[in-house]
């Protein structure tokens, strides 16, 4: 059995954390963040109410860490993160993820992000929301991208790799299978569009 170098390991180990810092402060501004929480929760009070109370904030935080791991190929790692992060927030958000900025998770429990999901900027998801794929293919581009300003309602499965246009909103309980056009308004099951831009 090969030996490992334990000083190869730590240093590895220091470079993947700092990575993760650095890569936190470029991309995500935490104020913006809480400011977005603020503005779409009237519940909120405080910015040290949002930043120590909202499982949201915490599971786009370990987010950001295991991500910028899993871009680096760091093995098991990055899901003990993802694993530890669903366990005290309710949240599960696979590694390979992208997120944009100020995304707002609003009570969180029971949101599963899948590995190849896109999440644009602005975005508001509700508890119980499901971006999941539909296929067993692996190397492929599985679940949905979700546009800037979009608000995925509680309860929500968006099923595939479809795109969810730009400021659309997906209705409670509702299960999209099919692409959406920006600024619609989806509802139903399957999610049938009710308004859309011209």
């Amino acid at each position: 059995m090969p030996r490992v170098n334990p000083d190869g390991a730590c240093a590895s180990f220091i470079f993947s954390l700092y990575y993760s810092i650095s890569f936190m402060i470029n991309y995500m501004p935490m104020q913006a963040l809480i400011q977005a929480y603020k503005k779409n929760d009237p519940a909120a009070q405080s910015s040290l109410e949002v930043l120590l109370c909202y499982p949201g904030i915490k599971a786009v935080f370990f987010h950001r860490i295991s991500h910028a791991l899993y871009l680096l190929k760091f093995p098991i790692l990055p899901r003990m993160i993802s694993e530890f992060s669903r366990f005290i927030t309710g949240i599960e958000i696979h590694p390979g993820a992208k997120i944009g900025n100020c995304l707002v998770i609003d009570h969180g429990m029971g949101v599963v992000i899948g590995e190849t999901a896109v999440i644009e900027d602005h975005v508001l998801i509700y508890h119980g929301v499901t971006l999941g794929g539909v296929s067993l293919q692996r190397g492929i581009k599985r679940h949905p991208t979700v546009k800037s300003n979009c608000v995925l309602g509680s309860g929500a499965k968006i099923l595939g790799d479809i795109e969810i246009g730009e400021g659309s909103k997906v209705g409670s309980n509702s299960v999209v299978i099919h692409s959406v056009p920006a600024n619609s308004t989806v509802v139903g099951i399957p999610g049938r569009v009710l308004e859309a831009s011209k």
